[in-house]
């Protein structure tokens, strides 16, 4: 068990060399909240996706650094949600708040002067991705690709 003095971060090495979780999952997410708290979800979620481990969504986030990461992560989004819509509103509400919050830092990131301009640039196109998942989550698979075509963009292999 975690020492209480500690670090989140050192309590976190701790729980994984104790524990050591295959992924980190639904369980092990509200348990690690839970277990070091207070702590804010985006600094847990840096902190676990550091540890390599496979991460399910919705946990996971919206990863934005690049465009192939922020596609990839709406589209295991939209997964979650479409499964989630009929049966659990509260986690498709999660779902929502998640890409919100990946959207309202790329629109940070944008206004930002301290962002370079191609940057800038990036970051509101990406912003523009997530609003358009906000409006109707089905449609963003099929707008992405049209979307990447327009820009002169390779499209996305097909799933399997």
């Amino acid at each position: 068990m975690p020492a209480t003095g500690s670090s989140v971060k050192q309590r976190l090495r701790e729980y994984l060399a104790a524990e050591r979780p295959a992924a980190i999952t639904e369980a092990v997410w509200r348990h690690l909240a839970t277990l070091l708290a207070p702590v804010s979800e985006s600094y847990l979620r840096d902190l676990l996706r550091d540890t390599g481990l496979p991460f399910e969504q919705p946990y996971a986030g919206i990863r934005q650094h690049t465009f192939e990461e922020l596609e990839a992560s709406l589209r295991e989004m939209l997964e979650v949600y479409t499964a989630a819509a009929g049966q659990d509103p509260a986690r498709a509400r999660y779902c929502r708040r998640q890409v919100i919050a990946a959207k309202d830092r790329a629109k940070f990131l944008a206004a930002s002067p301290r962002t370079a301009p191609g940057k800038k640039a990036e970051k509101q196109e990406m912003a523009e991705w997530m609003l358009v998942w906000l409006e109707n989550p089905e449609v963003f698979p099929a707008w992405v690709e049209a979307r990447k075509r327009a820009a002169g963009l390779r499209p996305s292999p097909t799933p399997a």
